[in-house]
């Protein structure tokens, strides 16, 4: 395996906004006065999803991205219609299996590198049959 791994995918829900009356600034002095007025909703897809139609939710297994800030059960927020560029971090097929690396480019040639020292980078190319299947835009994870 390729050290890092997606072990679910999801489409977004669309239909649900958070209430502004659990999610609001937090004031780190004294509370303000307009905490009485929130009435706004928050639509978190409206946040983190640009393109509905094809963006997935990923959960990720592994450690292979911990110095990128991806850790093992987080949950990846990935735009197929972003081109993929060097330096992104991307999700890419290598035979079959999906992986999380970030896409970097060395004397010509495209590979999937990872962001722990205990890890190898992996080329992009037709002898591992790889590709890059979508572009992550932002990462989900708890404290």
């Amino acid at each position: 395996m390729y050290s890092e791994s997606i072990q679910d995918i999801y489409q977004p829900h669309h239909k649900n906004a958070l209430s502004s009356e659990n999610q609001h600034p937090v004031s780190s002095g004294f509370p303000s006065p307009a905490d009485n007025y929130t009435e706004q909703t928050l639509d978190l897809n409206q946040q983190l999803i640009r393109h509905p139609s094809s963006s997935f939710l990923m959960r990720v297994q592994g450690d292979s991205m911990d110095n990128a800030g991806i850790h093992d059960g987080d949950l990846l927020v990935v735009d197929r219609a972003i081109q993929p560029e060097p330096g992104k971090v991307v999700i890419a097929a290598i035979n079959g299996d999906l992986t999380v690396k970030r896409l970097t480019l060395y004397q010509g040639q495209f590979w999937l590198t990872p962001e722990n020292p205990r890890y190898r980078p992996v080329p992009l190319n037709e002898f591992n049959d790889s590709f890059v299947w979508g572009v992550v835009v932002h990462v989900i994870h708890s404290l």
